[in-house]
Order: structure tokens, then C-alpha cells, then sequence
């Protein structure tokens, strides 16, 4: 009976194991966004994670909502100080999300400073 127990188990550590290491390294899309960062907050109660939105529209009315690791210590940094700029950024879609990565399945891996299509010349 206990060495069952113990299968049993091991074949569960596996499998949580393999589920974790497949959400943690596949992407579903990755790809590039460009709009107005008008937010970046670091927030959460109990996990506390890097949140920003994207104005995408000229009215705002287009948001992408997006997450960055807090291994990405240079893209937070960089976020923070282009608020309020045109940017663009790449991201990786993950299938899921966990509560200590961040609240979206979106995660930032890189932003710089673009000109925007809307400033008059």
C-alpha cells in the first residue's frame, strides 16, 4: 500500500511539475503593440506585481492591459520613465496566468520610445 501511496504521488509531483514548466516557458502569440503608456503601477495585496495600460486610440477608448515580470528589472524601469509617451512594446501571450506573475496574459519583454502617427508637424 504505501509504495502505491508513494507512485501515486511521485506521478502527481510529475505532472504539476510539467504543467507548471509548460505555462512558465510556451508562449500563445507574441507581438508588438504601440500606443500612449498612460499607466504603470506596481500593485496587489498579496502578490505584488507590474501592471500598465497602452492607449491604443486617439479617445483612449482602445486599452491594452498588460503585466511585467519582476525579472524584466530594465523594461520596469524603462516603463517608468517613459509614461505618458508614444511607445511600443513587444509582449509574449501566455495561456495562462498565476496571481504572483500579474493580472493579464500579457507580459511586456521589451519597450522603446516611438514617434507618434497623431503629432502634428
Amino acid at each position: 500500500m504505501k509504495k502505491f501511496l508513494l507512485i501515486i504521488v511521485a506521478i502527481s509531483a510529475v505532472v504539476v511539475g510539467v504543467y507548471f514548466g509548460f505555462l512558465h516557458n510556451a508562449s500563445y502569440s507574441e507581438g508588438v503593440r504601440s500606443g500612449e503608456l498612460i499607466k504603470v503601477s506596481h500593485k496587489g495585496i498579496l502578490f505584488k506585481t507590474w501592471e500598465g495600460e497602452i492607449s491604443q486610440g486617439i479617445s483612449g477608448a482602445q486599452i491594452f492591459s498588460f503585466s511585467v515580470l519582476d525579472s524584466e528589472k530594465n523594461v520596469i524601469t524603462d516603463l517608468k520613465n517613459m509614461e505618458g509617451q508614444y511607445v511600443q512594446v513587444s509582449y509574449k501571450e501566455r495561456y495562462k496566468t498565476f496571481p504572483w506573475w500579474g493580472d493579464t496574459r500579457y507580459f511586456i519583454t521589451s519597450v522603446k520610445k516611438v514617434n507618434s502617427p497623431f503629432k502634428i508637424k
